[in-house]
């Protein structure tokens, strides 16, 4: 099977079990969804989205933000870890985006990725989830099982993305990145994965994976 069958017959398998899939994130606009994306590094959606509530109510915008204090952020993000370097990019990036763009999230990647603590992964993230652009953020579920599947060999994120953006559509893309993160969490574990068990892995695991991964698929 080549790897664009592949990818047909797994989009199929993800439109079927995830066909609406939401951001995990919990945010309510652009500038919302940025910071807690990058919150969100090194860290569960679940413990940001635990965190978050009590950032947003101290500030929600550029401007409130902008005018707290480092250490207070720094207080209460402290559960989704790195939280001297995350406080101190939330805040200026903050400062940046009244200083720089009205208070407003820019719709760029180039704009985006020259704030703060903003890398290429969050910025797709944003420009996909709170502006609609076509991207393909690359996480370390999608890296993972991108190669599991053996629709791109592993050696990089950079890789991942360019080998997933050349296999899907660019209008499947903004949702298919959501649907590979929720099958990996829900059937696809990184580690004792029963390989003959799962909808994907089962028929799309090459060997050479299933060596790598623990010698077999599990009977």
């Amino acid at each position: 099977m080549t790897r664009a069958e592949k990818a047909t017959r797994i989009a199929a398998i993800l439109d079927q079990r995830f066909p609406q899939p939401d951001v995990p994130l919990s945010h309510v606009d652009p500038y919302t969804l940025l910071v807690a994306v990058l919150l969100s590094a090194q860290c569960t959606d679940a413990r940001v989205n635990q965190v978050t509530p009590a950032l947003f109510a101290l500030a929600k915008t550029p401007h409130a933000m902008a005018k707290v204090p480092v250490a207070t952020v720094r207080s209460i993000i402290r559960p989704c870890g790195l939280s001297p370097s995350k406080s101190k990019a939330i805040v200026e990036l903050s400062r940046l985006l009244v200083d720089q763009h009205g208070g407003l999230v820019p719709k760029s990647f180039e704009d985006l990725e020259a704030l703060p603590g903003v890398g290429h992964k969050t910025a797709s993230v944003v420009m996909a989830q709170a502006f609609g652009v076509p991207a393909f953020p690359v996480d370390t579920h999608i890296h993972r099982l991108a190669a599991r599947w053996g629709l791109s060999n592993g050696s990089s994120v950079v890789r991942t993305e360019r080998d997933l953006k050349k296999l899907f559509p660019a209008t499947a893309w903004n949702n298919l990145h959501l649907q590979i993160i929720y099958f990996g969490r829900a059937y696809c574990p990184a580690r004792s994965h029963d390989m003959s068990q799962c909808p994907i892995c089962s028929w799309a695991a090459s060997k050479a994976r299933i060596r790598k991964e623990g010698g077999r698929l599990k009977s």
